[in-house]
């Protein structure tokens, strides 16, 4: 994953690697987050991205392990 890192760690996703594939990202076309009343459940942030290819996919990012994952 390459991501545009700021002040909070990695803030923004710029492209991604997928079955050997690399997917350069053009637009963040929505975003939001999960957060639980539980604690122990860590916050989500998603990312719907749309890829130079046209292809649009659903990142996901866990800030508490520094962890992306494709949901798409």
């Amino acid at each position: 994953m390459e991501c545009y890192a700021g002040y909070k760690e990695e803030e923004t996703p710029r492209a991604f690697t997928h079955l050997g594939k690399r997917h350069e990202i053009l637009e963040i076309v929505d975003r939001w987050y999960e957060e639980k009343q539980d604690p122990r459940a860590p916050r989500q942030n998603y990312f719907k991205v749309k890829t130079s290819g046209g292809e649009v996919f659903l990142l996901r990012y866990t800030p508490r392990f520094q962890a992306w994952t494709l949901c798409r």
